[in-house]
């Protein structure tokens, strides 16, 4: 049995499912929080899986390094702490820190440091040689407005740091990228409190097939767990609308794909840790979006491990006791596809009921929805905008994602003033 340090936690699926495997793993964690309030009760009123697992919950300032450096060494003092991890963006730094004071297993400090800005892995991967989009950093309006002439439009702009697609958008003229220098510039801090760079990152459009490659860096090697592929909603927001696992590429896309996803991590010195790299298969090859050192949102790593029986969560929680893939057991996949689309509605209102459920809950391919009501929807701007989920199982290799989208189709969102409205996202685009 270990016992592993839990720095903060996303509220949502990653969140709530590491607190459980943990526990069936027959190991236990201490949760280090700024605010145990941030994990609100479910909607049956239990308490958040992130506190109700905890053997111990230690309230201290986690967006103070030095304080929180501090509160992690006085813990290892009064018990054994044997690993460190976290689901939260935001706290991947913090934990690699840990882990450097504590002599625990983590990535490098300046390595996650990198991999966590945009902008860097930009940097480190054109250092590193490898394809890479043209792009521009930009402080403010005027140094955008210079770099975008230079670059020419069409562009995309997004933050340094921020995740979930957070304010990243399409701008084909001075007057959108105006409006998108202006978004970025407005938000002061993330919503864990800490302070953002607002800097601006504008890149050249990359057109093609999007998709993420699920990874696992151990003693430096890197092993492909699966090759997801996504649906997108249309611009100027790039929402992801559903995901699938294994992705639809020709087999030297995915090799490509998966070779350019190595390098990359190699090129910003990841030597420890999972990891969701997206990457674009465009005409001219294949092209790194973001790298993203944690799991993959969206509950990918739900499809992950239907289609091949290693769920990235263990995963993760093997790396933080210094266990590499290859000690792991053979994998139980589930099915040869999975695929999950999400719920979106294409106007803002309140969601009162779903019709059409009772066929997702008939339908044998359908692994698990969740819809619950009553919801506030939100303009599809970011993955914040998710109402809930279908996740469904395919006999072949293609067949998941259509089935999903043909379940998603036969339900209808019932607005408070009596709109009945299709859900986004049918047929994938």
């Amino acid at each position: 049995m270990a016992t592993l340090l839990m720095v903060e936690s996303w509220v949502g699926a990653a969140g709530q499912a590491l607190p459980r495997r943990i526990i069936d793993r027959n190991h236990d964690y201490v949760l280090v929080t700024r605010d145990p309030g941030l994990y609100p009760a479910t909607a049956i009123g239990t308490a958040h899986p992130a506190i109700d697992h905890a053997d111990e919950v230690v309230v201290t300032e986690t967006n103070d390094l030095a304080g929180l450096l501090d509160t992690a060494a006085s813990i290892a003092a009064r018990r054994p702490i044997d690993g460190v991890l976290t689901t939260c963006d935001y706290y991947l730094v913090a934990a690699a820190a840990i882990g450097e004071r504590l002599g625990l297993p983590a990535a490098p400090v300046q390595a996650m440091r990198t991999a966590t800005r945009k902008d860097l892995v930009r940097a480190s991967v054109a250092a590193a040689g490898l394809p890479n989009p043209r792009y521009a950093v930009a402080q403010g309006w005027d140094d955008a407005r210079i770099a975008a002439a230079a670059l020419g439009y069409p562009l995309v702009a997004k933050p340094v740091d921020l995740n979930a697609g957070s304010g990243v958008r399409l701008v084909t003229d001075e007057a959108a990228l105006k409006d998108a220098v202006g978004e970025i510039h407005s938000a002061t801090t993330n919503t864990r409190g800490q302070a953002l760079q607002r800097l601006v990152l504008l890149e050249e459009q990359m057109t093609g097939t999007e998709v993420s490659v699920e990874t696992v860096t151990h003693t430096g090697r890197t092993t492909i767990l699966a090759v997801t592929d996504k649906s997108v909603t249309a611009a100027p927001a790039f929402v992801e609308s559903g995901h699938m696992v294994p992705a639809q590429l020709d087999p030297s896309d995915t090799i490509a794909a998966c070779d350019l996803a190595a390098r990359a991590l190699d090129a910003v010195g990841l030597t420890h840790g999972i990891s969701h790299v997206e990457v674009m298969i465009t005409p001219d090859g294949p092209r790194i979006v973001e790298i993203n050192p944690r799991q993959g949102g969206g509950h990918i790593f739900e499809l992950v491990e239907l289609v091949t029986g290693t769920h990235p969560l263990d995963v993760l929680i093997d790396l933080a006791l210094d266990i590499g893939i290859t000690a792991r057991p053979g994998p139980r996949p589930t099915a040869p596809s999975a695929a999950i689309m999400f719920v979106l509605s294409p106007e803002p209102g309140m969601v009162v009921a779903v019709e059409g459920a009772h066929h997702l809950d008939t339908d044998p391919g359908i692994i698990r929805w969740e819809l619950p009501t009553p919801a506030t929807a939100r303009p599809p701007v970011d993955n914040d905008a998710y109402l809930g989920h279908v996740i469904a199982v395919g006999n072949g290799q293609r067949d998941a994602r259509k089935r999903a989208e043909t379940a998603l189709a036969t339900i209808r969102l019932v607005l408070a003033d009596g709109r009945r409205l299709r859900p986004l996202g049918i047929p994938s685009s």
